[in-house]
């Protein structure tokens, strides 16, 4: 059993435009995956503004990693640029897009329809080519028979059937902690092999089976720790750069004007 995985290493993905390098997923670094839809929405801005070739320094300043990083994580995928031209900003797109698995829609089941589960549902990352929300399961009475999104909540009972019926591969979980494994091991069993999990809480899945997990709270209590580190010496109650020396002389002050005669 496996807690989290990042990516999936047991097929190979080719690419199948003229000229497209073949790229297998099992060779791709995990910290390379996590770039690779950085670097798509990136040249997705470029082509948006009709950049048809870039420099890996231009495509590496807007994706904020550094030249050296995004040529080495292209290079996984057969891609080095043309030198003194750089890369093709439309063939560098296919070929993450084919690597990432984006070349047909898949279909995404939303379990837990509270406030993150609605807002999930209404989420536009989810309305275009590469995902498409098909079904939503809660267990709330007063939200089962709702639309939302234009889908209608089926009960939590139904989560088999709703799977089943809608041809679901990926699951996003938004309930309760006390819940989440349950509903995710059902889901696993109904057929979906991948899970995207916001409850706050470990899950084990099967080794086949990808998970990625959003804790929102751990990423807000990593945030606070980098303030407070940054703020340091203040919150530790030692005075901040400059102003130790200026204690000091108000109270050489204080002392002079004691002790004077």
């Amino acid at each position: 059993m496996s807690t989290a995985s990042a990516v999936s290493t047991s097929s190979t993905a080719r690419t199948t435009g003229p000229g497209l390098a073949t790229a297998s997923v099992r060779d791709l670094p995990p910290a390379t995956v996590g770039r690779l839809p950085v670097y798509l929405r990136a040249l997705q801005v470029l082509a948006d503004q009709g950049v048809v070739t870039t420099s890996s320094r231009a495509l590496a300043a807007i994706a904020g990693v550094g030249s050296a990083q995004l040529r080495k994580d292209l290079s996984y995928l057969g891609s080095h640029g043309t030198k003194g031209v750089g890369y093709d900003v439309a063939h560098l797109c296919r070929q993450v897009t084919v690597v990432l698995g984006l070349t047909s829609r898949r279909r995404v089941v939303i379990i837990g329809v509270g406030h993150l589960g609605h807002a999930l549902a209404n989420y536009t990352g989810f309305v275009g080519p590469d995902f498409a929300v098909v079904g939503l399961v809660d267990a709330d009475p007063a939200v089962v028979g709702t639309t939302v999104a234009g889908l209608r909540v089926d009960p939590a009972e139904r989560l088999e059937d709703v799977v089943a019926g809608t041809g679901a591969t990926i699951a996003v979980i938004a309930t309760p902690p006390e819940v989440a494994q349950e509903v995710c091991d059902r889901a696993v069993a109904a057929g979906v092999s991948g899970v995207l999990c916001f409850a706050p809480r470990a899950l084990r899945v099967p080794d086949d089976v990808d998970l990625r997990t959003v804790d929102l709270g751990s990423e807000l209590q990593i945030l606070a720790f980098h303030d407070r580190r940054k703020q340091g010496v203040r919150e530790l109650g030692a005075p901040e750069p400059g102003v130790q020396q200026r204690g000091v002389e108000a109270q050489g002050m204080t002392r002079r004007g004691v002790l004077a005669p």
